[in-house]
């Protein structure tokens, strides 16, 4: 009989003893969503981030991620999550009405594209900082290829009521200052999602197909694929094909060892990563011909290029270093980063999946949760893989400790150690929505047939359909529907302020004097 270790330990037994359980409601959600903009050609649009939408290098709300094609849509943090949804909507309801013929493509893995060639490089204009957005993003082309970094996906947002951190650290009679604490509890939910975040894969995970034109550029890796049609490869149990290893982690960062135990191990950590030099890396040069191919030849050539399903983070100053925003001012908020886009949802998301996620994080928070040691990094990597590959293959097993179980034996557990605090968290909004949500997840881990990965699939065999064809009809279904519920004269005066606003700074940003460019980037990295 295998032991979960998931009741959420003494940290929610003391709060509920004094009565200050209420604490844990009210945590700040944002949501940033990537989406990949189509041309009405069904292929990746070629045009250049739309002028209406305002500026991708200064807007707060309306940016672009690796591709000119692949916006990035941002909400402010909200108490309530319905406020963040309703925002994220609006934004999009305001895309939508200067997108033309364009549409976004509602899936995580791209298609309509063609080759790495195909991907327009995301501009930022002639400011250094501009420059160095875009240099960053030709290093990566040069790396690992543009086709991998079309693929979209949704950030979860989350900061910790700020009322429950002093009741937390005066519970725990901690000798650490409350910055200090914050960040090693901080920490503590990083490592119990870690061990567990294979969950969000197996629930929400809705990459089960490939288009057979993502592997253009790199055909050997489609070797490892069955095929579902002759435009189509897939695995039959897979959950989140974007989250598998096809290539979006190096072989170089697999070894890189970052340490999770503390804020201090995980900003030298990653120091380290950014300051050594790769061979690999050294032979495609950085200043070429008066060209930079990157920013520099280094493991990593910024902490963004170090892929993790979910990172500390702080709000950082303009052209500040995020590991100094984070030794200087400690964690934020944690930014969880493995959510496919919901095919299904004209926003990407719904309601009872973002308080599902909000309710789990809580979970990991009040855990206890021992450092990581190199071969638990093992087994979470392997665990991960093995779910987006085969989640809902029948008998699946994965590696708890040293022992084998049931993924679904285990999602259960994980499940029952959230009900505490899902009840805690409906009695704030006066109807058990939380519960609700939980319940949702339990039935999709009785039923794989019920998930989004298996729906998909479904669907596509139902219909007849190659993965590309499904996805930009579900496409053009978001697309009708933002169409026909356009956004209110009010609310689009103030985003079409916010873009005008935008590119009087981006204009601004660029009439000042700019140091030469490689003592801007010296500087950049000199930062301590």
């Amino acid at each position: 009989m295998t032991h979960f270790n998931h009741a959420p330990a003494t940290r929610l037994e003391q709060l509920v003893a004094s009565g200050q359980q209420q604490l844990l409601a009210g945590g700040l959600k944002g949501i940033e969503k990537e989406s990949l903009r189509i041309g009405g050609n069904g292929f990746i649009s070629q045009k250049p981030h739309p002028i209406a939408l305002g500026s991708a290098l200064t807007h707060s709300c309306i940016t672009t991620d690796y591709s000119e094609a692949l916006i990035e849509l941002i909400t402010p943090a909200f108490a309530d999550i319905r406020e963040t949804l309703a925002y994220l909507q609006s934004i999009h309801q305001f895309v939508y009405q200067q997108l033309g013929d364009e549409s976004l493509l509602g899936a995580s893995m791209p298609c309509g594209i063609n080759g790495d060639d195909s991907i327009p490089i995301a501009e930022y204009g002639t400011s250094n900082i501009g420059r160095m957005k875009h240099i960053y993003r030709h290093g990566l082309w040069h790396r690992y290829g543009r086709t991998m970094q079309a693929i979209a996906g949704i950030h979860f947002n989350y900061s910790v009521p700020e009322a429950l951190w002093p009741v937390l650290h005066q519970q725990a009679h901690s000798p650490l200052s409350l910055e200090a604490f914050r960040a090693d509890a901080y920490f503590g939910l990083i490592r119990n999602f870690q061990r567990i975040g294979w969950l969000i894969l197996y629930l929400f995970g809705a990459s089960p197909a490939i288009c057979k034109n993502f592997f253009k550029s790199r055909p050997s890796l489609m070797a490892q694929f069955e095929e579902f049609d002759s435009g189509t490869l897939y695995h039959p149990y897979a959950t989140s094909l974007r989250m598998s290893d096809i290539g979006y982690k190096s072989n170089n960062q697999a070894g890189l060892n970052i340490d999770y135990n503390s804020l201090s191990g995980y900003v030298d950590s990653l120091g380290r990563a950014i300051a050594t030099p790769f061979p690999e890396y050294e032979a495609i040069g950085v200043l070429v011909d008066g060209e930079y191919r990157q920013l520099n030849s280094n493991i990593l050539q910024i902490e963004n290029e170090f892929y993790s399903t979910i990172r500390p983070k702080q709000i950082i100053n303009s052209g500040e270093k995020p590991t100094l925003a984070l030794k200087k001012r400690g964690v934020r908020y944690v930014e969880m980063r493995s959510l496919d886009l919901d095919l299904f949802h004209p926003i990407g998301i719904d309601e009872n999946k973002a308080r599902f996620i909000e309710a789990l994080l809580l979970t990991c928070l009040l855990t206890d949760s021992p450092d990581i040691s190199a071969a638990d990094h093992q087994r979470n990597n392997t665990n991960q893989l093995a779910v987006a590959n085969f989640g809902r293959k029948p008998g699946l097993e994965l590696q708890h400790g040293e022992q084998k179980v049931l993924l679904r034996d285990w999602a259960t557990a994980i499940l029952t150690s959230m009900q505490p605090v899902c009840a805690i968290l409906d009695a704030t909004v006066s109807e058990p929505l939380y519960s609700l949500a939980l319940a949702e997840q339990q039935t999709l881990v009785e039923n794989p047939e019920l998930t989004a990965s298996a729906r998909i699939l479904a669907d596509m065999s139902a219909t007849g359909q190659p993965f590309s064809r499904y996805a930009l009809n579900k496409s053009a279904e978001h697309a009708q529907f933002f169409r026909h519920n356009p956004l209110a004269a009010p609310q689009t005066e103030v985003f079409n302020d916010m873009a005008s606003v935008s590119l009087h700074k981006q204009h601004a940003l660029e009439q000042e004097a700019q140091l030469p460019f490689a003592e801007f980037l010296a500087n950049y990295f000199a930062q301590t």
